[in-house]
């Protein structure tokens, strides 16, 4: 009988190679290595691993279009930074304000709407807006090899989660449909709500205020806080997942971290340690001594982006 393979979009080299082989061990009943279901945890960073991140994290280029609709009510933005490198699209004096600028972006933006009013914003927003360069919608520029990894993790008895520093509310609308992972098991940074009514109606209404940033040594903090469990298997594409794979490959037992690493400038991007948005350095430096596979995008992958 021939098998059909469960990661079409990958070439057969090492890095896929190197999965399955983990998979198999950790899902063979009486292997040594063998894995419950229930401690199956797979995370994913989502901006660079899951879909781009480049010339810029697709949340800030929601943030930067949201500043410009509300612009006419805030004319002093024209001259207030971080709003008037928003306006005048000026990537090199937002990215010189750094997590304060976008902070301070986020929670002028992404607040003062009810979860009802802002997931609409978010939909609305998803189902028009493109690409400055690729030219195509933000949810047709998810890799069709990590949702073919979803879906191979999950026929293998994986509970899969994205855990990501943006925002959950600009990604949990989307991701059951693209992906295949409900709203609840999206880990991600968040403003702070507010319950109240609004007529004779409870409604949860967001506050221009942001909870600490899901990013770096707070991604293992929000892993623990949300699931209860150490993953056994972390995907990350930057130095930002560095602390994410360190706590998962740290634990006992069978453990597997993967790094995807941009070398594809003919269909995506090239691009690591020098960049203002996912860089790669310590993370890729650290990979072989802590047996991290790192994927080659050019090379590893048959396909770059799903089919729409």
């Amino acid at each position: 009988m021939v098998v059909s393979d469960p990661l079409p979009s990958w070439h057969d080299r090492g890095a896929k190679q190197a999965i399955v082989e983990f998979v198999t061990r950790v899902t063979r009943d009486r292997h040594a290595d063998f894995v419950p279901p229930q401690e199956r945890i797979a995370v994913f960073d989502h901006d660079g691993t899951m879909w781009v991140e480049q010339p810029m994290y697709t949340q800030l280029a929601f943030a930067i279009d949201r500043v410009k609709a509300l612009a006419p009510a805030y004319p002093e933005w024209h001259a207030q930074q971080p709003f008037k490198a928003a306006l005048e699209d000026n990537l090199a004096a937002l990215a010189a304000t750094g997590e304060r600028g976008a902070a301070e972006l986020v929670a002028a933006t992404h607040a003062n709407d009810t979860t009802d009013e802002f997931t609409e914003i978010v939909i609305g927003w998803l189902m028009n807006a493109r690409h400055p360069t690729l030219r195509r919608l933000y949810t047709e520029l998810v890799y069709q090899p990590m949702v073919d990894m979803l879906a191979y993790l999950r026929a293998n008895g994986f509970t899969t989660f994205i855990v990501s520093g943006g925002g959950v509310e600009l990604i949990r609308p989307w991701t059951q449909r693209v992906y295949g992972v409900p709203p609840e098991q999206v880990i991600g940074s968040r403003v702070k709500l507010h319950y109240e009514y609004r007529g004779n109606r409870p409604v949860l209404y967001r506050l221009p205020e942001i909870e600490p940033v899901d990013d770096r040594a707070a991604k293992p903090a929000a892993i623990y806080e949300a699931i209860g469990r150490r993953p056994i298997l972390a995907f990350g594409n930057s130095d930002a997942d560095f602390e994410m794979l360190d706590w998962t490959t740290a634990g006992d037992g069978p453990r597997l971290g993967v790094l995807v690493h941009h070398t594809d400038a003919a269909r995506e991007f090239a691009y690591d340690r020098d960049t203002h948005f996912g860089r790669l350095s310590r993370a890729v430096d650290a990979a072989p001594d802590r047996n991290w596979v790192v994927v080659d995008m050019a090379r590893d992958w048959r396909e770059m982006f799903a089919a729409t």
